[in-house]
């Protein structure tokens, strides 16, 4: 089930393309471990049409049904070795919401910024059955969008420092006042 993303319009939606480019350009942006080589080549591509006309659900089924994902990986046993598992189920979601949240959050950050707007506010954009304490201290809070933007932009693969989106399942994410 899609994130409810309060303001993703298409001005939001220009800037989350830009924020897509821009990490394309840097050689920086987020490549899944899950992805198979398919999926790696067309990932930027499947990022920027859920960014320009989906949402995280459109890119989760991509990710399920076009074939991009590997159906097992390696893991390190506790001998040192390594044995292949299965791929999570939840990987085409995991992927799929987390950075299309925080694309959106980007997104919504410069927007923010080009428009004057002081503040963007974190709200439960997504229902969970079992909720965090820290991702529910986050909500109502308000946060400076360019501290939220450089830290969503030097962290692509690791959770934000500032927690703000904290990442997939936690269902939080960012809006205007």
């Amino acid at each position: 089930m899609a994130l409810n993303y309060l303001n993703l319009d298409d001005k939001t939606r220009s800037y989350m393309i830009e924020e897509i480019d821009r990490d394309i350009a840097n050689d920086s942006l987020y490549i899944g471990r899950h992805l198979n080589q398919r999926g790696i080549a067309d990932w930027p591509d499947l990022l920027r049409t859920a960014a320009q006309s989906h949402d995280d659900d459109w890119l989760t089924g991509q990710l399920r049904h076009k074939g991009y994902l590997l159906k097992t990986t390696p893991r390190q046993s506790r001998s040192g070795g390594y044995t292949m598992v299965e791929v999570r189920r939840n990987a085409p979601e995991m992927l799929a919401e987390g950075e299309f949240n925080r694309f959106y959050a980007r997104g919504l950050c410069r927007r923010a910024i080009d428009e004057g707007i002081d503040h963007v506010i974190a709200y439960r954009a997504k229902t969970v059955t079992k909720p965090h304490k820290a991702s529910e201290a986050k909500i109502g809070n308000q946060y400076d969008p360019e501290v939220i933007l450089t830290d969503l932009r030097t962290s692509q693969g690791v959770g934000p420092a500032l927690g703000i989106p904290r990442g997939p399942n936690s269902g939080i994410s960012l809006r205007l006042p």
